[in-house]
């Protein structure tokens, strides 16, 4: 019986793949696990062994502290492909239609973020730029809720720009940042591990959605 499980941070490109991987093995009988974690969630997940991978982005501010991090833990961290920063907006956004945006030009925009523990060090924030000031912050849990305040609220996120296969990101669009930030997109796994059969067709399945999608 396959059993495979992965945890990561809150990215529909994460949620496309695992679904590839169980309809591609196919099978009468299964055990899968996708965990939606924060920052030190996936960590934990992956140090304690319930998750084989940890699907994380590392950016150029938060890369030093972050491996720091996941070497305290035992993990390894592997890139897979490096990206730009992008602004996911609703549709119908004033600001939709820009070639590219700074942060002063979204200030006056609600910014929707995903919430991190109690006393989580900035570098631990999904999103890029996290450590620059907002004058507007909603911190939420779930990726749904996360699309649906972006768009009742004519907020926006910090993104990948990969927003791929799923339901939740139909009603977002994304513009560049304008940052010379890049984000380093990549899993954690226990450092000197060997990957499960069904582990290294889903990271090459990863590897390949995050080319194809990959927005700069």
């Amino acid at each position: 019986m396959t059993q495979f499980a992965v945890s990561g941070q809150h990215y529909l490109f994460n949620v496309q793949t695992f679904a590839s991987i169980v309809l591609s093995n196919g099978g009468d009988e299964y055990e899968y696990a996708f965990r939606d974690r924060t920052t030190q969630g996936v960590i934990d997940d992956v140090a304690s062994g319930i998750s084989e991978i940890g699907v994380l982005v590392e950016t150029t501010r938060t890369a030093d502290d972050l491996e720091a991090a996941f070497a305290a833990a035992g993990l390894e961290f592997v890139e897979l492909i490096q990206s730009a920063p992008r602004v996911a907006l609703p549709a119908s956004h004033p600001l939709i239609n820009a070639d590219k945006l700074t942060l002063e030009q979204l200030e006056d925009y609600p910014y929707i973020y995903f919430e991190q523990e109690d006393g989580a060090p900035v570098f631990m924030a999904e999103e890029a730029l996290a450590d620059e000031e907002r004058h507007k912050g909603i911190a939420c849990t779930d990726r749904a809720s996360l699309s649906e305040l972006i768009v009742a609220l004519n907020g926006y996120t910090v993104t990948s720009g990969i927003l791929v296969g799923i339901s939740d990101g139909a009603g977002l669009n994304t513009v560049p940042l304008d940052t010379d930030v890049k984000l380093h997109l990549g899993y954690v796994v226990k450092k000197g591990a060997a990957l499960s059969e069904t582990g290294e067709k889903y990271v090459a399945k990863l590897e390949s959605n995050l080319k194809k999608y990959a927005r700069f």
